[in-house]
């Protein structure tokens, strides 16, 4: 035990005691059998606070610069989405400055564009439907006294509209005392706007004396492995984009040419709408992207409604199994669940921008590790061969080795299969044994078994029937 007596050596010890004229230290600390403290007790103490603090201080650091990493991180997406164009036309004889300049003045144009054209849907529908509040009002009365026996008249609702008058008065002056609020935060989009587009012209323009920069800070066998990631990321990014892009020029034109046979108001602003929304939001853009001409149509007349949605749902299922897996088999492939998880983790992160930024992340992640890590062969199991069967005889023989693995209980699929034929035990469930063909039994039985001989059957072959 530590010793605290001033003056006064342990218990047990056989030191002289201290002369009493001989001034000693207030304080002396002992451990075990009256030895000190090691000389590297008080540097590891010093080592942990000054650990302690350097991150305190770097974590407030990083919490400052939050704001400024996401730009950062944004304009290095859009300089990857960019640099794919701008090496086009650089291997065509343009400059590499004059060509990113080039790009980006086209981006603006489109960005600008697609907003007018919006700003423009917003203040015509929104006339229109100020025009046309009387007769719907008109026509809601007439619903809801048809529906429910009740009467209601218009005058009723406009009396109900006013006695709320002076609380909207009170909303819209307050809404009013926000304009230098909303104006200052409109600024600040704006200069974050900017800041993302210099910092994004730089990074494309001077794209390879930037990696040159960054590689010479590293040995040669971390700059491969950079390169390769960073050659990934643009590949990804930038097929991702245009693959996008392209779809929702498809997407854009069929909706403009449908909507403007239909009748509905601002079909080409609704059709940009569709096109841009559904293409470039995970998972629910096009849900989003429907669901405003679907509204739109639905105030215009409600028959009309009725066809966009039916068009929205049919087109849908042309773009996923017609177009889309043409344009996207050269860009980035992606399983369901992992662009979908990925969605959430980037708009978890970084809000709308993140989930948008995740899924070329997952793929250069995707692309990256199958490059890198070595696959080896997979072990033949119950738990594997599914998959094989599956290619080898369709759903039909995976239904098959389902139901004999359920009945019979050993786990092993191949060999189950070739026991159901043998037993003349039917494929599908809801047909009987009376009903089974023989035939189409035994045509199932030698394409599975077929398959399976021609496998090492090892283990399955000792056991017993």
């Amino acid at each position: 035990m530590t010793d605290l007596t001033a003056g006064r050596p342990p218990e047990g010890s056989t030191e002289p005691a201290a002369d009493p004229d001989v001034e000693v230290p207030q304080l002396v600390l002992h451990m075990g059998q009256g030895r000190a403290l090691p000389r590297w007790f008080w540097r590891a103490i010093v080592a942990v606070a000054v650990s302690v603090a350097a991150y305190q201080f770097g974590r407030s650091i990083l919490i400052q610069l939050q704001g400024f990493l996401l730009i950062v991180a944004i304009s290095l997406f859009l300089s990857f989405a960019v640099e794919p164009a701008v090496d086009f036309l650089a291997d065509r004889g343009w400059k590499r400055s004059l060509a990113t300049l080039f790009c980006f003045l086209a981006l603006f144009v489109v960005g600008g564009l697609f907003l007018f054209v919006m700003g423009d849907l917003v203040v015509t529908q929104v006339e229109d439907l100020v025009d046309r509040a009387p007769s719907y009002l008109d026509e809601s009365a007439d619903w809801i006294n048809n529906t429910f026996d009740t009467d209601i008249t218009t005058d009723d609702i406009t009396t109900q509209i006013e006695s709320y008058q002076d609380d909207l008065t009170d909303i819209a002056k307050s809404l009013g005392g926000r304009v230098l609020s909303v104006t200052g935060t409109l600024f600040g989009l704006l200069f974050q706007a900017f800041t993302i587009g210099l910092f994004s012209y730089y990074m494309t323009s001077q794209g390879p004396q930037l990696r040159r920069n960054v590689c010479s800070i590293l040995p040669q066998r971390n700059q491969r492995t950079v390169l390769l990631l960073w050659e990934l990321a643009i590949q990804k990014t930038g097929g991702w984009i245009y693959s996008r892009l392209l779809l929702a020029v498809l997407s854009s034109a069929c909706t403009w040419v449908f909507l403007s046979i239909v009748g509905v108001p601002s079909p080409l602003a609704l059709a940009l709408w569709v096109g841009l929304i559904s293409q470039f939001i995970p998972a629910i853009g096009t849900y989003l992207a429907g669901a405003l001409p679907v509204l739109v149509a639905l105030l215009n007349d409600p028959i009309d409604a009725l066809w966009v949605l039916g068009f929205i749902l049919v087109y849908q299922q042309v773009e996923n199994y017609l177009f889309a897996p043409k344009i996207t088999a050269q860009t980035m492939d992606l399983h369901p669940a992992v662009a979908f998880g990925s969605a959430i983790v980037g708009g978890t992160l970084l809000g709308p921008m993140g989930a948008i930024m995740a899924l070329p992340a997952a793929g250069v992640v995707q692309a990256f590790v199958s490059t890198v890590l070595e696959r080896h062969e997979v072990v033949d199991s119950h738990l594997t061969e599914m998959e094989e069967i599956r290619a080898e005889s369709g759903d039909q023989g995976v239904r098959r080795a389902m139901r004999r693995m359920l009945r019979m209980g050993d786990g092993d699929a191949a060999v189950g299969v070739r026991r159901m034929d043998d037993d003349g035990i039917p494929l599908d469930p809801a047909t009987g044994p009376d009903r089974a063909s023989s035939a189409d039994a035994a045509d199932s039985s030698d394409q599975v078994a077929g398959s399976v001989d021609d496998r090492e059957t090892g283990p399955t072959e000792g056991r017993s029937d």
